[in-house]
């Protein structure tokens, strides 16, 4: 268990990671001095540093605030860090080398959450946007929560919600096996595509992970499965387990969806009888499927149906899951985080369900070599299903090179005539808005970085 009493300090290596910016903050308001490192400067640390975090972005100890450089005072200091830094990190080492305390982002969420009834979210897609969703349907309710979320909740502006809750939301992440070190009184696992293969060196280890996850499941807890997947996951014996999603059979089905103007109708079966005529203004079919989930899991916290069908028409999604930045008469453009080829499939045949008849372009940015090794070929052929296709350099993140390994394998295998690899730097110059019709950007790297300045060149061209 982790000792808190005596410290007075706080340090991040990799404070401006989605997850770690959330705990971060979640210390900053415990009244800690708050500090720490990262690659390049973001939004989100912008945002920590206006809670008064001290970040800097120079792997460099010697220039490490004083509380945390004094190592005759390394007791009253705690250190954090996600596997995504190099463990060759020069201030990671510094903080080794003279054993000040230091814990994996992962154990400390488990310790934060250890104390409450925590709902953990599971899977290889899915997991930011049930979560955002779970969290809004119980703020928005009599039953409330706190909530670490994996990405920035547009109802609240924020990745870290506090409550007064006995709940708390999280997601359950599988990289490193960081999910092994949650308790969960209740679980949702939505996938097990294979992923993280440079962790588990085939899928059937990585399944076995997620089965080791759902093994920590408080007695009595409950597990929510997707249908599609039930017999890859065991329900622990102890456990009370349901599946979700529109398949005959499932616990939680949705049905009977119909697309209006600008929202979808749907109905629900439920264990406790069915809510008919659900309306959900938020785009794209899988966030249907998503939101099955999400109210499995309300439904066990005692969230009522009334409470849900006023919640849902106010969601407003998560920032990059299928952000629609500009939607004019003509012209479209949505970012996305998808990264493995399945969730780019649910993204790119949502856009084409959401915006029927019209021509997409999309920009992927592929993430992590070795990602890019596992599914060269799953990335071309989802990536075929578009109109016209750019390509950026891979986004290495924690990863160095390897050897034959680029965008160009992607491209090579692509069999849509309208493709091409460009650089960050040529992507503005290179777009058209009179050529445009519907453009996502998708991928889970810097890519990000773009959406801002795309969004002003497409906005420009309208308002001329």
């Amino acid at each position: 268990m982790i000792d808190l009493k005596n410290i007075q300090g706080i340090y991040f290596v990799g404070i401006g990671g989605i997850g770690m910016s959330a705990i971060a903050l979640y210390f900053r308001n415990g009244g800690y001095e708050v500090a720490g490192y990262d690659r390049t400067e973001s939004s989100i640390t912008d945002a920590l540093s206006a809670e008064g975090c001290t970040i800097t972005f120079d792997d460099d100890a010697t220039i490490l605030p004083p509380i945390f450089r004094d190592i005759n005072g390394k007791e009253k200091i705690l250190v954090i860090y996600t596997p995504a830094i190099p463990s060759e990190s020069s201030i990671l080492s510094f903080f080794r080398n003279f054993g000040y305390t230091i814990y994996k982002r992962a154990e400390v969420l488990g310790a934060i959450s250890s104390g409450t009834d925590t709902v953990a979210v599971a899977g290889t897609h899915g997991k930011t946007t049930i979560s955002t969703m779970i969290a809004h349907l119980l703020r928005q309710s009599h039953v409330d929560c706190s909530a670490f979320l994996g990405g920035i909740s547009r109802n609240y502006n924020t990745n870290l919600l506090l409550g007064e809750s006995r709940f708390t939301v999280m997601e359950a992440d599988e990289f490193d096996r960081s999910f092994h070190h949650l308790k969960p009184l209740m679980a949702v696992v939505t996938a097990v595509d294979a992923d993280h293969l440079d962790i588990y060196g085939d899928q059937k280890t990585m399944i076995e992970a997620y089965n080791i996850f759902c093994s920590k499941i408080r007695t009595g807890g409950i597990l929510i499965v997707n249908s599609k997947i039930r017999e890859e996951i065991r329900c622990p014996g102890d456990v009370r387990c349901f599946t979700y999603g529109n398949e005959p059979g499932s616990d939680y089905r949705n049905y009977n969806i119909e697309r209006r103007d600008d929202y979808y109708l749907f109905s629900l079966e439920t264990p406790g009888g069915l809510i008919e005529n659900l309306r959900f203004p938020f785009p794209g079919i899988i966030n249907i499927e998503n939101l099955t989930a999400a109210i499995a899991i309300a439904l066990n916290c005692g969230v009522t149906e009334e409470e849900i069908r006023k919640a849902i028409i106010l969601f407003r999604g998560v920032k990059r899951r299928f952000e629609i930045r500009v939607n004019l008469p003509g012209l479209t453009y949505i970012d996305d985080y998808a990264h493995h080829p399945e969730e780019i499939r649910a993204c790119i045949r949502s856009v084409r369900e959401y915006f029927t008849g019209r021509r997409i372009t999309g920009i992927f940015q592929p993430h992590l070599f070795s990602r890019t090794r596992d599914h060269a070929d799953g990335f071309a052929r989802i990536l075929d299903e578009l109109d016209e296709v750019i390509l950026l350099p891979i986004y290495p993140a924690r990863e160095k090179s390897i050897p034959g390994i680029s965008s160009e394998l992607i491209l090579e295998k692509m069999k849509l005539p309208d493709k091409k690899l460009l650089s960050m730097e040529e992507i503005l110059p290179a777009l058209d808005p009179d050529k445009l019709d519907v453009l996502v950007t998708i991928g889970a790297g810097d890519i990000d970085k773009l959406a801002g300045p795309i969004e002003e060149k497409l906005k420009r061209k309208v308002d001329k």
